[in-house]
């Protein structure tokens, strides 16, 4: 990293201190409690019924095939990847393919993921740099109706805490099949009675089960300065991450069905990438008579180089269709958020917060280029962006009887475009307004069932190049016009829901929901990129139970039903309409445990007219395990359990394979991974 990037970084945390006219970006919060896992009661602390949280102990006994997967425990999200593990995930929620997050908002530790006017996709959120075992807990939201969340969180939202300190230092190795090392090592230190220093780190290499051999190489850091004030709370995070690897990108159903390439195998096995994250935070919270601030600050330097070829010898039969999407960027954030909790509004008790927020991220080069074998060959376009957001919003909670809560919040946003483009013709300023009321009742039936209705606005940014955008930059004579896509796209929701809550047993919850979105944002295959499309609609059902009839034994089953379509009624491609998620873990007093998890998901039409589907997928994935000792585990991860050969990913699109004279519109999948074994030694000292 160049030393004027670290300089950016130090700046903007110590501008943490300065006045809060420089503020922003609060991550939602539920009220003060000790998150111990799905098992905690969240009647009286939640908004909606699609609302939640989880702790540690729900990620320690579940296997997981690749990091993102800690996000699987949000009800009706499935995570999957439709190429290299250093790459992004794929993300469905709510009867979106959210391609690698575009309207699912992502935070860890204050810090925003999603990755506005990002090389390879609007909203790209890649977690690869979190370490699973440093997680204290995850709050998720769905639904636009939250005032603190904006851009992005039209489906829902994932909020990532870190942990301060660990009771126990933390060694792990994991060893498994197709050369997986992964080891972890964290611990921390209390250098004084109100003063702890966190650290850990990761480093993890794998081939993978392709035959082109993926090389992963991941290395992730994470230190962390906690202190307790006379007042409140203050902390300093460093969050460092590296990555390479090669790509098993998805590959043509008739390139295997000719024996071509085996399901594992690849068509170009030149393609993969690099990426790098190094972020600065700081947490303040002061406590005062008259409310609770909470005050975040942080700085992020980003970079990706990005190879990838989906349609192998359509445009150009000499060289191939290989390209590089790349980007370097700063990101600088604050925000402030004030929480009055005892006032008083007509006689009754309320609860008044207000809060701003301000991003701006400074994208140097953000380019699209020809390539062979990874070098460049050519340039498609290449960018230097300035965008600039922020928000303010209010929430104005009343507790107009013992039973009946109401939650009203207004939030306003404003974005700026700055866009310099290698073509003159493209480059441009824009900027953007969008107001977003909110509307939450909640209503308790009893101590333990709560009913719930919401509704409100929220939206998405648009990639700040397709605001300014006049030519197309694919064209070499540059005589086709482009059309320009709005910057900001409002969506509208609304939900009605109930939570139960039964003897510290059993936590469920369900609710019918309906979102509609002015403008689609659909993934293209074949340019691997996504489009701004006609609106859409969707709408549907959220089931999610966690019961735990005696301390030994844990159920959960979470399953959704969705339709989705375009308002010209339309199939949305890639729109999930079932998911099933769910597992049971048993663990005694003598140190043994195992799990058995499940997860499902139906058949998606991959075109607008239905006539393509891809066929659902079914995985089971079990851990067993045992405590040696206090401090020795040791377990093995079957992933995979029934070695299944369905398909994390399928997209329809035209390609060339050699030796085709035209291209051939097909099916592109990319398998789940064959059934593989990892053991796992903990140390904990």
């Amino acid at each position: 990293m160049q030393v004027t990037s670290i300089m950016k970084i130090l700046f903007c945390v110590c501008s943490a201190f300065l006045p809060l006219s420089l503020i922003s970006h609060p991550i939602f919060e539920l009220e003060d409690y000790e998150v111990v896992s799905r098992e905690t009661n969240l009647i009286g602390e939640t908004l909606a019924a699609s609302q939640g949280v989880y702790g540690q102990e729900d990620l320690e006994y579940r296997p997981i095939l690749r990091t993102g997967e800690v996000l699987e425990v949000v009800p009706g999200l499935v995570v999957t990847q439709h190429s290299g593990t250093g790459k992004a995930n794929q993300y469905f929620l709510r009867g979106f393919n959210l391609d690698h997050g575009t309207d699912f908002a992502t935070f860890v530790d204050g810090m925003p993921v999603n990755m506005v006017t990002h090389a390879h996709g609007q909203g790209y959120s890649d977690f690869n740099f979190v370490i699973p075992e440093l997680i204290e807990f995850v709050s998720y939201t769905k639904g636009p109706y939250h005032a603190a969340l904006g851009d992005f969180s039209s489906a829902g939202s994932a909020q990532i805490k870190t942990v301060d300190r660990l009771e126990q230092g933390l060694a792990t190795l994991t060893i498994g099949e197709d050369s997986y090392y992964r080891g972890v090592l964290a611990d921390s230190f209390d250098i004084s009675d109100k003063e702890t220093v966190l650290f850990g780190v990761e480093g993890h290499y794998y081939d993978g089960p392709w035959e082109i051999g993926e090389n992963l190489n991941q290395f992730k850091g994470l230190a962390k300065y906690s202190r307790l004030l006379v007042d409140g709370e203050l902390s300093f995070t460093f969050h460092g991450y590296d990555a390479e690897w090669d790509s098993a990108d998805q590959i043509p159903i008739r390139a295997v069905q000719q024996n071509l390439i085996s399901p594992l195998g690849s068509i170009d096995d030149d393609v993969g990438g690099e990426s790098s994250r190094y972020s600065i935070s700081t947490d303040y919270r002061k406590e005062t008579a008259s409310g609770v601030t909470d005050v975040n600050a942080y700085a992020v330097y980003y970079d990706l180089n990005l190879w990838s070829n989906f349609t192998y010898f359509l445009e150009d039969p000499i060289n191939g269709d290989e390209f590089e999407q790349a980007e370097e960027r700063m990101i600088y954030g604050a925000s402030v958020a004030h929480n009055i909790p005892n006032a008083n509004w007509f006689e009754r008790p309320a609860r008044h917060t207000f809060g701003m927020q301000v991003r701006y991220d400074d994208i140097d080069g953000v380019g699209l280029y020809q390539t062979a074998g990874r070098q460049r060959i050519g340039t498609v376009r290449e960018d230097d962006v300035n965008e600039f957001s922020t928000g303010l919003f209010y929430e104005n909670e009343i507790q107009w009887t013992d039973r009946l809560t109401s939650i009203v919040g207004l939030r306003a946003d404003y974005f700026y475009f700055d866009v310099e483009s290698d073509l003159q013709a493209n480059s441009g300023n824009e900027d953007d307004f969008i107001a977003s009321p909110k509307l939450n009742l909640i209503y308790s039936l009893s101590e333990e069932v709560e009913l719930y209705a919401s509704a409100g606005l929220g939206f998405h940014s648009n990639d700040a190049r397709g605001t300014t955008i006049t030519l197309d930059p694919t064209d070499p004579l540059l005589m086709t016009p482009a059309d320009q896509v709005d910057p900001l796209v409002k969506s509208t929701g609304a939900e009605v829901g109930m939570r139960l809550s039964w003897n510290e047993k059993l936590n469920s919850s369900v609710s019918f929901w309906w979102l509609e979105l002015d403008s689609e944002l659909l993934y293209v295959g074949d340019a691997g990129a996504t489009e701004a499309s006609i609106g859409s609609e969707r709408y549907g059902i959220e089931f999610a139970n966690y019961y735990r009839p005696f301390d030994q034994l844990i159920f959960d089953l979470d399953f959704s039903v969705t339709h989705a379509e375009l308002e010209n009624g339309d199939e949305i491609p890639g729109a999930l309409d079932t998911v099933l998620n769910g597992g049971v873990t048993y663990q005694n007093d003598s140190g043994f445990f195992t799990t058995l998890r499940v997860r499902y998901f139906g058949p998606r039409p991959l075109v607008e007219d239905g006539s393509v589907e891809s066929d659902s997928s079914l995985v089971f994935n079990y851990r067993i395990g045992y405590d040696i000792s206090e401090s020795l585990r040791i377990s093995l991860d079957v992933l995979n359990l029934f070695d299944s050969d369905d398909d994390d990913i399928s997209y329809f699109y035209e390609s060339r394979l050699p030796g085709e004279v035209v291209g051939v519109e097909d099916v592109h999948f990319h398998p789940i991974e064959p059934r593989t074994i990892r053991g796992t030694l903990t140390y904990r000292f």
